[in-house]
């Protein structure tokens, strides 16, 4: 057994757990929030058999999708005037963050 971590774009969230669902997995939703545009995240769990895995993968990449987002990032201070200028900047978010992990035991109570 194998426990998937996918971390997805809040966008893309409840429609990745929905495909999910209909597939007949189940899926627990966690709210989470990324380090570097401390935006929302959500973090999805799925514990699936292995021969299952690849399903899973294909439903989370087929349904996280990327995202262009202009962000303020500071440009370091004039010369003179010490004065901060802000730098607007294009970057890619979303898609999705897939990590996992061997299960030892699983057992539901």
């Amino acid at each position: 057994m194998k426990l998937v971590f996918a971390i997805v774009n809040d966008k893309d969230g409840n429609k990745v757990m929905s495909k999910l669902n209909e597939k007949g997995f189940s899926v627990t939703k966690l709210c989470s929030s990324g380090g570097f545009l401390r935006t929302g995240n959500t973090t999805l769990m799925v514990g699936v058999e292995e021969e299952k895995l690849e399903e899973v993968l294909e439903i989370i990449e087929s349904n996280s999708k990327s995202r262009k987002q202009v962000i303020n990032a500071p440009v370091t201070p004039v010369d003179a005037g010490n004065v901060f200028m802000s730098n607007t900047i294009e970057v890619n978010v979303g898609g999705a963050t897939i990590f996992v992990v061997d299960v030892e035991k699983f057992k539901k109570v």
